[in-house]
């Protein structure tokens, strides 16, 4: 696609910041934002409004995710441009909506600089590989996965396992 159709076309800009897991974060909001803008620019993107989040993404209901949605279901852009697709979808739902607005043509642009899209077979292909590393990187990030990995670890030469609390000392 060439830089005039990118001109033409509304895009939305969304940053986000899980607050959960702030040692865990590669880029803060203010950095997403002018790394971002500054892509936009070389890219000639036409960003219409700018949308930006506190919240993790581990689970559906993001208000402003959800209001970006709305509004991209109305018509209002047609495209998204994000730091990366994990910034959008770490839950199969949320996922599963932004790839299901591509499907029906809803969103004909995501944009990251990070990482290739294009509204192909192979492009939702690779998006919906992204979005399920995402899933299972907030999956085993969780503390109850680091339970289960810790008791998984913690096998005795007999078969049985030593108690997760008890290895931690509690």
């Amino acid at each position: 696609m060439d830089n005039i159709n990118l001109q033409t076309k509304k895009i939305f800009l969304y940053a986000r910041k899980s607050t959960d897991e702030p040692e865990r974060q590669v880029l803060s909001i203010e950095a997403q934002m002018f790394e971002l803008r500054e892509y936009a620019r070389k890219e000639n993107l036409n960003i219409v409004r700018e949308f930006v989040e506190s919240k993790t993404a581990k689970e559906p209901g993001r208000e402003i995710f959800n209001e970006m949605v709305a509004s991209i279901e109305k018509g209002e852009a047609e495209g998204i441009l994000a730091w990366h697709p994990d910034r959008l979808a770490r839950n199969s739902i949320d996922g599963g909506r932004i790839i299901y607005l591509v499907d029906t043509g809803k969103i004909t642009t995501l944009k990251f600089p990070t990482f290739w899209f294009d509204p192909t077979p192979q492009g939702k292909f690779m998006l919906s590989i992204a979005f399920g590393q995402s899933k299972k990187i907030s999956l085993y990030l969780s503390p109850k996965a680091k339970e289960k990995r810790l008791v998984r670890t913690s096998a005795l030469p007999s078969g049985r396992f030593r108690s997760p609390s008890k290895m931690l000392g509690l």
